[in-house]
C-alpha cells in the first residue's frame, strides 16, 4: 500500500518547482492534493497530472497572501477529500536587494509571503486539527532556506522571513504535540527552479502579483554553486519533494520541531 494512502495534503505554490515536485510525489504515494498556484495554467496542469497518474487532486488558485486564501485553502480540502492531514507550505519568490536600498515593498512582500501567509494556514487549519483527532500523526512542514540559517547577502527580507519560519516550526511543535502533529521545516540550499536557473544573457522577468520580477543567476553564481557543493551540481525539485516526503512518514512521528538542512553538506 502506498505510505500516503488516502492523506489529505495542501500544498502552497504546487503549480511549478519544488511545490510541483512536492505534490506529484506525495500524490504517487496515495495523497489526496489541494495544489495551489497564483496562476490558473499551471495549478491546472499538476492537477491534470496527478489525475492522469490515477490520483487525486483539486486546485485551489490565488496568492497565498489574499486576506481570504488560508481559510478558503483550508475548506477546499475539507469539503474536497473530507479532512485535513498535510500542510506543505512552500510557496515563495525572491526581491532581494542590499539594505540600503531595499524598499518597503520588498520587505514587507518577502515577509507576508513567506511568514505571514504560512501562519495563516496554520492558524486556519487549528480549529479542525483541534477538533478532528486521529490515531495517526498530521505533518506540517515548512519550507526554509539556509539564507535564514545562516544569512546571505543582498537578501534582509527573505533571511528573516526563512528565519522566522523556523521559529514558527519549532513554537508549533510545541503547541500541537498534543494533537499528534509534527511540525518541522527544510532548509533549502541551492535548487534549480525558474528562480535559480542560469541565465547566460540578459536577466529573466516574469510577472508575480502585478509585479515584474527578475528570476535567474547568473552564470558565474551557477559556476560557483557547482564548485562549492560537495555533489558538483544543483539539486533538483524532484530531491526536495524528497526530503519534504520523508518529513511526511509515519515513520518519523518522533521527528518534531526540526530544521532539516538539505544543501548536499555545503554548509
Amino acid at each position: 500500500m502506498p505510505t500516503l494512502q488516502d492523506k489529505v495534503a495542501l500544498v502552497t505554490g504546487s503549480g511549478r518547482g519544488i511545490g510541483r515536485a512536492v505534490a506529484l510525489k506525495l500524490a504517487a504515494e496515495g495523497a489526496k492534493i489541494v495544489v495551489n498556484d497564483l496562476d490558473e495554467a499551471p495549478a491546472k496542469e499538476t492537477v491534470e497530472d496527478i489525475i492522469g497518474a490515477g490520483g487525486q487532486a483539486v486546485a485551489c488558485v490565488g496568492s497565498v497572501t489574499a486576506p481570504d486564501f488560508a481559510q478558503r485553502f483550508v475548506d477546499t480540502a475539507i469539503e474536497s477529500f473530507g479532512g485535513l492531514d498535510i500542510i506543505v507550505n512552500n510557496a515563495g519568490y525572491i526581491r532581494d536587494n542590499v539594505i540600503q536600498r531595499m524598499t518597503d515593498e520588498q520587505w514587507d512582500g518577502v515577509i507576508d509571503m513567506h511568514l505571514t501567509a504560512p501562519f495563516k494556514i496554520l492558524r486556519a487549519a487549528a480549529p479542525y486539527i483541534k477538533s478532528n483527532p486521529t490515531d495517526y500523526h498530521r505533518k506540517v512542514v515548512n519550507v526554509s532556506s539556509v539564507s535564514g540559517v545562516f544569512g546571505n547577502v543582498g537578501q534582509a527580507n527573505y533571511a528573516a522571513a526563512k528565519s522566522g519560519v523556523i521559529g514558527l516550526t519549532k513554537t508549533l511543535a510545541k503547541e500541537w504535540g498534543r494533537y499528534k502533529v509534527n511540525v518541522n521545516a527544510v532548509a533549502f540550499g541551492f535548487i534549480l527552479t525558474r528562480m535559480t536557473e542560469a541565465v547566460a544573457s540578459e536577466d529573466t522577468v516574469v510577472e508575480i502579483e502585478g509585479r515584474k520580477m527578475r528570476v535567474g543567476v547568473s552564470q558565474a553564481a551557477m559556476d560557483s554553486v557547482k564548485k562549492t557543493s560537495p555533489l558538483g551540481r544543483p539539486g533538483t525539485p524532484e530531491e526536495a519533494a524528497g526530503a519534504i516526503y520523508a518529513l511526511c512518514l509515519q515513520e518519523m512521528n518522533y521527528v518534531s520541531g526540526q530544521c532539516v538542512t538539505v544543501d548536499a553538506g555545503a554548509r
